[in-house]
């Protein structure tokens, strides 16, 4: 017999009750949790539970990744609370005014992570009076991600905080779990298994098949192909003898990664000519290693998008040099000739449309889920099944939109899910975007393009079935290529999770007065000392004497009754903000017209790493002497500063550069201060503000940018358009005379231009008389 959840704020007979739920959820308002649940296995009934044992002591802040997920956590709350009113939703599309006045009414606020943190950053709210902030898929409080943030400000503003993480997979790497712990301030680990005696009662069958398939030859010869031209490559780069490990063509990309990462970090410390031949390597390898992955996985088809979007890279004069090079090799294109003339298919679409057909001819009414990696894919697999009038499929992919391939609002998925749930589609083809989270109980079947070698996106995957009854997962396997790797990588990935989850769970964490200090902050309170706690990101430095101002700076304010300095920060420099408020800063995130950080009423500071520098000599629409002007126009005393040590690493005159920095402090008078990185620039910007605070001077915004010259937008307009670069449009500009007469102009005239050739005026004419699909 079905019993139920009983409390004054819950609707009666709506939220069954489960005893291991009441279990997790009291010990989880003991101490902050990170709670681990199998998918279906109702971690939104365990954060209810806990939500209403704290909802009188404070604002309840339910944080998820997704406007989806937002939403399928208001409504469900909605349904449930006996007052919907005190639910309200925020997303990035309410204005911030209104969500201002959303959070005050409010007692429960469900919100993505970037709109909190955007709002922190502003000002606009604080969290002194949350009692609980739930972390829905806690397993993304990594790096920079906006629970970082969030966590960290909730601790030390709220008066008696309490975290709850909730995840079906944190991953298998325990150092990985060890920083979700860290990050979100977790005390207890909880987990339990469809194994577990109190949950195996509540878990439906699922079960999972593989299918294996035979690649064609033809494909395959097609793929050894790209080998050769990736070996090539790899075998030039070994032969520089700069690389830390030697790497060959069945490195996965991880090892590439890795490589990659220590390239680039070399670059910044002790740059050569070497280290930049290799980088470049690095790039081409990188999309030789993507084509050969979709040769044997994907198909032609796939293949076909991705070697078009390689010409358009190569063509777009804002396009990558790897993909020239790529393009301008015999070798690629006899492997593009070979392509076209291809007239055999990849067995997986095939195979899909198979499964789907027995699938829905057993059970009519089923629900199907297909995921892919790769955009392409569900492209093609859509075309695909459009013939078969028993399959009614959809695409179901993220927001970010690129040539030809239009993204979905967070509005259009919503849509999108709720017509699936309906049944007006009874097949959604998604990507990644649909594997958190997303509530559709009666999925009857997950259908894997191809394995992952993630356990957290193969649990994701596989939870979306099997939630309300039973449920099938089918995996596709191309034999004989990395689809099997894959399999065993997340399979010993998933098996070494759970091991690690059960010798974690119920442990206590290590004191959080420690784990809270800012991860980024380099510099130690004692140069004597030893070196920082586990949680920075490098060593401290030591014989820096800035880093000693600093620390004396430090200590200033930190005196009790002492005021922080404040400085308003420009919103593109967001992860700065997050640093310069860990310095002990009173950071305000606000759109800035003149500068990147507002120190005072006479200091303002733009700040350029080396790279930016450099581009912004070269690029007219970033306009380096423009945004400098403006800077010595608005403020008694501007500072620039150059971050980084690669100053002379582009291919640019080194006069050039050397000039440009003449410039800026001789005819426009702009100190320039140079600092190593990220850290040391920001304990500069700290010690200005600091300074001035002392000399009683408060922040104050003014000042406009200067506007373009009616000949400089002309350009600008031109110019955006794809491989048309600045220097073609004052071609254009020249010739026609006006951006209308541009705009008009045939291809045969367009050509008539200096510099214009065929797929140039095509690239015009598309753009102008393209139909607009909204």
């Amino acid at each position: 017999m079905c019993t139920y959840l009983e409390h004054p704020h819950l609707l009666p007979q709506t939220v069954e009750k489960r005893l291991f739920q009441l279990d997790l959820a009291a010990t989880a308002l003991k101490a902050s949790s990170l709670i681990v649940v199998p998918t279906g296995l109702g971690k939104t009934v365990i954060a209810l539970m806990v939500l209403l044992a704290r909802m009188d002591k404070g604002r309840i802040l339910f944080l998820a990744p997704t406007k989806p997920l937002v939403e399928q956590h208001a409504v469900f709350l909605q349904r449930v609370l006996k007052e919907r009113d005190i639910v309200t939703m925020m997303t990035g599309e309410s204005p911030p005014e209104k969500r201002v006045e959303s959070w005050r009414q409010s007692s429960i606020v469900v919100s993505t992570p970037q709109v909190i943190e955007n709002d922190l950053l502003s000002r606009r709210i604080d969290l002194k009076d949350v009692s609980l902030v739930i972390f829905d898929e806690a397993h993304r409080a990594v790096g920079n991600y906006a629970y970082v943030y969030i966590a960290d400000r909730y601790h030390r503003e709220a008066k008696s905080p309490l975290v709850l993480g909730i995840t079906a997979s944190p991953g298998s790497q325990s150092e990985k779990i060890a920083e979700i712990c860290t990050n979100l301030g977790i005390e207890k680990i909880q987990t339990r298994t469809e194994n577990d005696p109190d949950v195996a009662p509540f878990v439906h069958m699922r079960e999972i098949e593989w299918v294996k398939l035979t690649v064609p030859k033809e494909l395959l010869l097609i793929r050894s192909a790209i080998e050769e031209l990736l070996k090539t490559r790899i075998d030039d780069l070994n032969r520089l003898g700069i690389s830390p490990v030697r790497i060959d063509a069945k490195s996965s990309k991880k090892e590439l990664l890795t490589l990659q990462a220590a390239l680039m970090s070399s670059a910044k410390t002790q740059a050569n000519k070497s280290t930049f031949v290799a980088i470049s390597l690095m790039a081409e390898i990188f999309k030789l290693h993507h084509a050969v992955e979709l040769a044997e996985t994907q198909g032609p088809d796939a293949l076909a998008r991705y070697f078009q979007r390689l010409e358009g890279e190569a063509l777009s004069r804002s396009g990558s040099k790897a993909s020239r090079r790529i393009m301008q090799d015999p070798g690629f294109l006899q492997v593009v000739d070979a392509l076209q003339k291809l007239d055999v298919e990849h067995p997986k679409p095939a195979a899909v449309k198979r499964i789907l057909q027995e699938q829905i001819a057993t059970k009519p009414e089923s629900r199907i889920m297909v995921f892919t990696n790769y955009r392409d894919t569900s492209t093609s697999l859509l075309k695909f099944l459009k013939d078969d009038p028993a399959i009614r499929a959809v695409r179901f992919v993220g927001q970010s939109s690129r040539e030809n391939d239009e993204g979905l609002s967070q509005k259009k998925q919503a849509e999108i899910l709720q017509k699936f749930r309906a049944g007006e589609f009874n097949v959604l083809i998604a990507t990644s975007v649909g594997e958190e989270g997303i509530d559709i109980p009666a999925t009857d079947l997950v259908l894997f393009y191809e394995p992952v070698p993630s356990e957290i996106r193969s649990i994701q995957r596989k939870g979306r079935t099997g939630r309300a009854r039973a449920g099938r997962v089918v995996v596709l396997m191309a034999k004989g290529t990395r689809d099997e790797a894959y399999y065993w990588i997340s399979d010993r990935k998933e098996k070494t999770m759970n091991r690690q989850m059960r010798d974690l769970s119920g442990q206590a964490q290590e004191s959080r007065h420690v784990e809270f200090l800012p991860r980024q902050l380099q510099i130690t309170e004692d140069p004597a000392g030893p070196a920082g706690h586990a949680g920075h990101a490098g060593p401290a430095k030591k014989e820096d004497a800035l880093a000693a101002l600093q620390n004396k700076e430090q200590k200033e304010a930190d005196e009790p009754g002492k005021m922080p300095a404040k400085i308003f920060v420009d919103s593109r420099e967001r992860e700065m903000a997050k640093l310069l408020e860990s310095l002990g800063l009173d950071v305000t995130v606000k759109n800035l017209e003149v500068g990147d950080y507002v120190v005072s009423d006479r200091v303002a500071i733009e700040r350029k790493t080396a790279q930016d520098f450099v581009a912004s000599i070269i690029d007219p629409q970033r306009n380096l002497f423009r945004q400098i002007a403006d800077l010595a126009r608005t403020y008694d005393r501007p500072v620039l500063i150059l971050e980084g040590r690669d100053l002379y690493t582009r291919q640019m005159n080194a006069g050039s550069i050397r000039g440009a920095m003449a410039s800026v402090a001789v005819d426009y008078g702009v100190p320039i201060i140079p600092t190593e990185d990220r850290d040391e620039t920001a304990a500069v910007i700290a010690l200005l503000a600091r300074r001035e605070m002392r000399e009683g001077h408060e922040p104050k915004v003014h000042g406009h940018k200067t506007a373009r010259t009616l000949k400089e937008q002309q350009e600008y307009l031109i110019s955006a358009i794809s491989s048309v670069g600045p220097a073609v449009a004052k071609n254009l500009l020249k010739h026609f005379g006006s951006v209308e007469k541009v705009m008009t102009a045939s291809p045969e005239q367009l050509q008539e231009v200096e510099k214009v050739g065929p797929k140039i005026a095509q690239r015009i004419r598309e753009l102008v008389g393209g139909e607009y699909k909204g």
